[in-house]
This record gives structure tokens, C-alpha cells and sequence, in this order.
């Protein structure tokens, strides 16, 4: 089996069984988004820790390709237990390393709107730092 047919299996696992799936109840931090460009849809919520910080649950809701919903699925794994402050730093590529196989730049935009929706409930929870990079997304993705 070659890297890519791996990381496809892994897409298609997370796609089909993903990770932290369904609302949390009174959230600490919720935002939503779309890729208008293909439909998908994620809404994202966040639970923090005692220390109001630290990320204790992540939940995702959504609907979309394999790759938007299969992101957002990995993206719950990656954040578990992170600060708010290490996820508003947190570049994408660290994300797209963790999917492992070549995006298009329609589908790259698939990959990243988890990422996008998660910064920028974080950034109206907590203040963190939205880069310019995800200021300008937030039109394009249509993230709220």
C-alpha cells in the first residue's frame, strides 16, 4: 500500500466514523461556517477546562464532501487538550500534513473551513488573534 492509498484509507475512515461528531450542550465557544463553492457546511463547539484555556471537548456538526467533513474530524484529534492560543496559532499546513495527500486549491478550501470555523469561534471566545489570512477567508468561506 502507498503513502497516498493510506492517507486515502484514513480520509475515508474519518469521513465515514468521525471523530467528536454531534453539538456539545452550552458551549464555551461556537462559530459556523461554509464553502460556498461546494455546499459544505461545519459548525463547530468548544467546552474549555477549569483553566479556561485548555480545550476539554470539541464537538462538529456538518454535511459536505469527504474531505471537509474527514478535516474536521482530524482537526477535533489535533486540538484535543491545545490552549485556545496554540490553536489561533496553529498554521494549516500542520492540518494539511495530517490529511497527507495533495489538495487542489477547491479542495484545499474543503480542508481548511474546520480549521477557519474553529479559529474564529475561538477568536470571539477568547480574543485570540485571527491572522489576516483567516480575516480574509472568513468572506470567502462565509464563516459566521
Amino acid at each position: 500500500m502507498t503513502d497516498d492509498q493510506f492517507y486515502r484509507e484514513v480520509i475515508l475512515d474519518h469521513y465515514k466514523n468521525p471523530r467528536s461528531y454531534g453539538a456539545l450542550a452550552d458551549p464555551d465557544a461556537r462559530a459556523e461556517g461554509q464553502n460556498p463553492l461546494c455546499g459544505d457546511e461545519v459548525a463547530i463547539s468548544v467546552k474549555f477546562a477549569a483553566d479556561g484555556e485548555t480545550i476539554e471537548q470539541i464537538g462538529f456538526e456538518g454535511r459536505g464532501c469527504a474531505i471537509s467533513q474527514a478535516a474536521t474530524s482530524m482537526l477535533t484529534e489535533l486540538v484535543q487538550g491545545r490552549t485556545a492560543s496554540e490553536v489561533a496559532a496553529l498554521a494549516k499546513e500542520e492540518l494539511l500534513e495530517e490529511i497527507g495527500i495533495p489538495l487542489t486549491p477547491i479542495r484545499l478550501k474543503c480542508a481548511i473551513l474546520g480549521l477557519g470555523v474553529l479559529k474564529v469561534a475561538l477568536h470571539r471566545a477568547k480574543g485570540t488573534p485571527l491572522p489576516d489570512e483567516w480575516a480574509g477567508m472568513a468572506d470567502e468561506l462565509d464563516l459566521k
